[in-house]
């Protein structure tokens, strides 16, 4: 028996191939072994990965590259507050937020949350004034979950207009106030370090905004989302209306502290409540399940043998409900800054493919768009549907079963396909798929949802030996605009010079 990673990752890869009708006529118990039902409180999430060439000698090959690369121990030591982030020499403390890690970090946590639920219910008893609007500047993951979790679960509310900027293009700023009303409209600035240039330029446009709207003080409309209150008080925000959070929560992992801000006013604090704690059932899950029941692990080891024995560079999720529309977007973030690393925890190369290019869309549009690829093109796609047993709309539930059989459908097509005399007409077939079906899109499930995406981008980390919490890489392009915007001069290649001196810069 193998023990060392590299002698089971060619274990691995020569393990036959057997098609996914073989593994199904095979094994009469293939569907419990690889779908599961997990309760998160009064919800349950179906994950099933039956459809994946995932089998019983393969789980078992990678429950022993788990144990190689040291799995549970690097889990428990997240779980627990330890600085897994080693090359920041920091914790990555997001379970924190939702109530599970070091007592220290969870009752930090949880002031700052109560502080939040008051800053909530200040805003809903009138003390800012008439604010129906609600606008959150940010970047990164300091817009992208708040933006995600608002369309999905706050179309139908009535507690405030809520509108997410990122962009540093104004065009953005100026769609997103377009109907906004200044007299009425609270800014929430979102910024871990305080210093990203695209949100305080953002942010100081707004305030530019407000004073224009006729709003004498536009500073008392402000409220600051950060890990760094000193920054945000010398900037000129009252520190009664700063929120804080740790530095070691991670901007693409901070929906669940103050940057969720803007959901808890969207959603009332009770329904944040409830996000919170659909996610920390996860963690609990992720925490306790062995690995050949524990869904964000089942899903790296199914990552895992497509990106490294299959050779697929890219995977596909699509949200077949239009409140999950944004959640393609979401995770390619997640994945691909998390993962996207050349060199190991220690600084040694990695000589194996990481993180695959994730993208993705919203059937059944996406249908009509992209999948005539992923049935019949050359590439080899692994693909993830994402979709709700219960709809909310108020129109024919004959709209929501359509959804989900096309949903359905799509991931049967794609592992039986179609023999043809007329080679155009032929679909090969065995094509992998997995399907997460939740209850309904509420803060529960959505919390799951969101934490078992984490901890499945964690799992695939570790497994690789790299660290997920850094992300140097999107630094050095910063560095060179904030130099072209300073007008220093610099070192660049002609193409670049010609670019700066066609656009006036």
């Amino acid at each position: 028996m193998p023990h060392s990673a590299d002698a089971i990752w060619q274990s691995i890869a020569d393990h036959p191939r057997a098609t996914l009708a073989d593994l199904f006529a095979g094994d009469a118990g293939r569907l419990d072994m690889l779908s599961h039902r997990i309760a998160i409180g009064g919800t349950d999430v179906l994950f099933d990965f039956a459809k994946t060439h995932l089998d019983a000698g393969l789980i078992g090959m990678f429950g022993q590259l788990a144990e190689a690369m040291h799995l549970a121990g690097m889990r428990d030591q997240f779980l627990s507050g330890a600085k897994i982030n080693t090359s920041e020499d920091r914790a990555s403390e997001h379970p924190a937020e939702r109530g599970m890690g070091a007592a220290d970090s969870v009752d930090q946590a949880t002031m700052f949350h109560a502080r939040m639920a008051a800053l909530v219910e200040a805003v809903d008893e009138g003390v800012f004034g008439e604010i129906r609007h609600i606008l959150h500047i940010g970047i990164g993951g300091s817009a992208l979950g708040p933006k995600l979790v608002i369309d999905a679960l706050c179309r139908d509310s009535d507690r405030y207009d809520v509108a997410v900027v990122a962009n540093v293009d104004g065009e953005a700023l100026s769609e997103a106030v377009a109907n906004f009303d200044p007299a009425k409209t609270l800014v929430a600035i979102a910024s871990k370090t305080f210093t990203t240039t695209e949100t305080l330029m953002n942010a100081t446009s707004a305030i530019e905004w407000l004073r224009e709207g006729g709003v004498e003080d536009p500073y008392g409309q402000l409220v600051a989302l950060t890990a760094a209150p000193d920054k945000a008080a010398e900037w000129g925000i009252d520190e009664t209306r700063i929120l804080p959070f740790s530095e070691t929560v991670g901007g693409r992992y901070s929906v669940w502290s103050s940057i969720g801000f803007p959901v808890a006013l969207a959603l009332g604090n009770e329904g944040f409540a409830a996000f919170l704690a659909g996610a920390l059932a996860m963690d609990q899950h992720f925490a306790t399940a062995p690995w050949e029941r524990n869904m964000p692990v089942l899903a790296a080891f199914a990552d895992l043998y497509y990106t490294q024995t299959r050779g697929c560079q890219t995977r596909a999720a699509f949200a077949y409900d239009e409140r999950l529309r944004l959640l393609p977007d979401y995770l390619q973030q997640l994945e691909m800054e998390s993962n996207g690393k050349r060199v190991k925890r220690d600084g040694s190369a990695l000589t194996r493919p990481s993180a695959p290019i994730t993208w993705g869309g919203v059937g059944t549009d996406a249908q009509h768009a992209v999948f005539q690829l992923l049935h019949q093109g050359t590439h080899l796609i692994p693909v993830e549907f994402i979709a709700a047993r219960l709809s909310v709309h108020e129109f024919d539930e004959a709209h929501h079963r359509a959804l989900l059989t096309n949903c359905f459908a799509q991931g049967a097509a794609l592992m039986q396909g179609k023999a043809s005399d007329d080679p155009q007409r032929s679909y090969p077939g065995d094509r992998p798929s997995a399907t997460i079906l939740l209850d309904s899109v509420d803060p529960a499930g959505l919390g799951a949802l969101l934490a078992f995406y984490e901890h499945r981008t964690f799992a695939n980390a570790m497994l690789l030996g790299i660290n997920p919490f850094d992300q140097f890489g999107v630094e050095l392009g910063k560095e060179i605009a904030k130099s072209m915007g300073n007008r220093q001069s610099g070192d660049f290649d002609p193409s670049t010079a010609a670019l700066i001196e066609a656009a006036g810069l």
